[in-house]
């Protein structure tokens, strides 16, 4: 249910949820000649969008019969659902499990499991399918689980429900029916598809852009139709872009989808609280920096709105962390960057191994090309490194391991950095058994390996 802003006294939590302010962006969007105004759902009770359709997910659950008293809510989430789902829970008597991924905030983490919940931090640079994945944890628990209730918030329709009966309603009638375009980042694509599914009826000629991240699969499907695991790999932005394809995102509802880079996305939440006061997270910064990217498209009668999905208070440990944006390189800093060391190299195309290569093919390959570590990967993704030094000392002790698959040994997989991170950050996390990181231009498409001697080389020329 969504508040009834007329009622002056709650209930309980659940009543407060909704009907959310609508706050024109000022000085953080100067240079936009249209009107921009933000939808911020961090007064919501959970500090999120994601209460809406967490509650809907909850009570046609039981409608439909299919959560019972006493029963137990599991569910695949990055942090904001389960939130939404750990309130609904207390309120309603219900026990919660949530997995969720090594990438998101350790203030997520722990909010969830101060509502209560039970939390399984699962890795993240996994495929979908992989029984490792986050979704494949909650969907096995489910299984596992008597009298259990999985929401699947990517697949379940009272996701986007949510967001045609409420979200969209209240930007129509916040703005009077003004509303020319509605930019917001996708992940389950609930909030974009539902809220867009009810101001096109009201207006087919409201443009709906949807954001995504670099490591996504939304933007080329949506131009092309196709599925492509090659625009797969590890990034940081939290709360949207997916590596699969789920079934609340109506690509025909849709417009544009727009890429924006982790960096991008971090400097830009930070000046949205900066600039204009609003703390948010990182969600909002990217879909604000698509608007920037964007921008020549509006003319001054337009009427923008955004939607800030989510609180500050959960990325503090990382955007709002200075020594955190250093060691990613998303300050800029005086000096050289792993874009001049690229510079002095002759040869700087990526070589990978796949994992199903084997043992004696790897070592042949580093061999003819005097490579230390490589880079493993998957379907042209990167999903682990192999070391000289511990290739040779596990064929030592295994002699018949030749034949082995390198994904048997590979360890973690190397880091993937900003192409503009300053070189003293790049040597400070070149030590150790780590001797290399993965550069990545975001706005050519290409990765890069910087090794320690690369560093030295450039240093010394």
């Amino acid at each position: 249910m969504a508040m009834n802003p007329n009622k002056k006294i709650c209930d309980n939590v659940l009543d407060s949820i909704g009907n959310t302010p609508m706050i024109k962006l000022n000085k953080v969007a100067e240079g936009i000649k249209a009107t921009v105004y933000a939808k911020v759902e961090t007064f919501n009770p959970g500090n999120s969008i994601k209460d809406r359709m967490a509650l809907k997910m909850v009570e046609d659950a039981e409608k439909a019969g299919i959560l019972k008293p006493g029963g137990t809510i599991i569910e695949g989430t990055s942090g904001n659902t389960g939130m939404g789902l750990a309130i609904a829970a207390i309120v309603k008597g219900y026990k919660c499990i949530f997995a969720t991924t090594d990438k998101q905030s350790k203030e997520k983490v722990d909010a969830l499991r101060a509502f209560g919940a039970e939390v399984i931090v699962c890795p993240t640079n996994v495929e979908p399918e992989d029984p490792r994945s986050y979704y494949s944890v909650a969907a096995r628990l489910n299984k596992e689980t008597p009298n259990s209730f999985y929401p699947n918030q990517y697949d379940n329709p009272s996701n986007a429900v949510a967001h045609y009966e409420q979200t969209g309603p209240e930007i129509w009638d916040q703005t009077d029916g003004k509303i020319t375009h509605f930019v917001v980042g996708v992940g389950t694509g609930g909030t974009i598809c539902g809220t867009a599914k009810y101001l096109k009826e009201k207006n087919p000629n409201i443009k709906v852009w949807g954001i995504d991240t670099y490591g996504s699969v939304f933007k080329k499907y949506k131009e092309t139709g196709i599925f492509d695991k090659n625009e797969i790999y590890p990034y940081v932005t939290e709360g949207i872009g997916e590596d699969f394809l789920p079934k609340n995102v109506n690509f025909d509802l849709i417009d544009h989808f727009e890429k924006v880079t982790d960096k991008d996305a971090a400097l830009m939440t930070r000046e949205i609280v900066q600039k204009d006061g609003i703390w948010v997270g990182n969600s909002a910064g990217s879909a604000l920096a698509g608007l920037f990217q964007m921008k020549d498209q509006l003319k001054e009668t337009d009427v923008v709105v955004i939607v800030f999905h989510d609180h500050g208070t959960r990325y503090l440990a990382k955007i709002f962390n200075d020594d955190w944006m250093r060691k990613m390189g998303y300050i800029d800093k005086t000096g050289m960057t792993a874009k001049d060391v690229l510079a002095n190299r002759k040869n700087i195309e990526l070589v990978t191994l796949d994992k199903k290569e084997t043992i004696s093919h790897a070592l042949k390959i580093m061999n003819e090309n005097n490579f230390s570590q490589i880079p493993v990967s998957s379907y042209d993704r990167i999903v682990g490194a192999l070391y000289e030094n511990q290739v040779y000392d596990y064929v030592l002790k295994n002699p018949h391991s030749k034949d082995e698959p390198i994904e048997k040994i590979m360890r973690e997989a190397l880091p993937f950095v900003d192409i503009t991170t300053p070189l003293d950050e790049l040597s400070g996390m070149i030590t150790g058994d780590r001797m290399a990181v993965l550069l990545k231009d975001f706005k050519a498409g290409r990765t890069f390996i910087l090794t320690k001697s690369d560093i030295v080389d450039a240093l010394v020329k």
